[in-house]
């Protein structure tokens, strides 16, 4: 059965580590050996896997994204956040991590990540291991 995971976020954009998160989720649900999928049902937000152990990482790709997709350019989207939904695109909405003897199976350095991009907000990631 998924299991919910309720996200409070306070900036615009922001990066949160969920990996502990979902390993109870991968805990809770007894499977040993499979995959954990963390499902990301909103249009400016995301999840994606990169590094935990140097926090400019997260920074750095926070930064990278404004550069690249700024908030004012010109778009016709009316709601005024049609930056948060490209980022949203291009970082994507799931995550898929293998499970081995009840473990998520990261690299070293990995770490699954939240991505907001049009926070502050409550939001919610639905994770289903089998």
């Amino acid at each position: 059965m998924p299991e919910t995971l309720k996200i409070s976020t306070h900036s615009r954009s922001e990066m949160i580590d969920l990996t502990v998160r979902i390993q109870r989720a991968v805990d809770a649900s007894g499977v040993k050996n499979g995959a954990a999928v963390a499902y990301c049902p909103h249009t400016t937000a995301g999840l994606t896997i990169n590094e935990n152990a140097d926090p400019s990482v997260v920074s750095d790709i926070l930064e990278t994204l404004d550069k690249l997709i700024p908030w004012q350019a010109g778009y016709k989207h009316s709601e005024g956040n049609a930056a948060a939904h490209v980022k949203a695109s291009l970082i994507g909405e799931s995550v898929t991590v293998l499970v081995q003897e009840g473990r998520l199976m990261l690299g070293t350095w990995q770490a699954i990540f939240f991505c907001e991009f049009d926070g502050p907000r409550n939001r919610q990631i639905i994770v289903s291991v089998k």
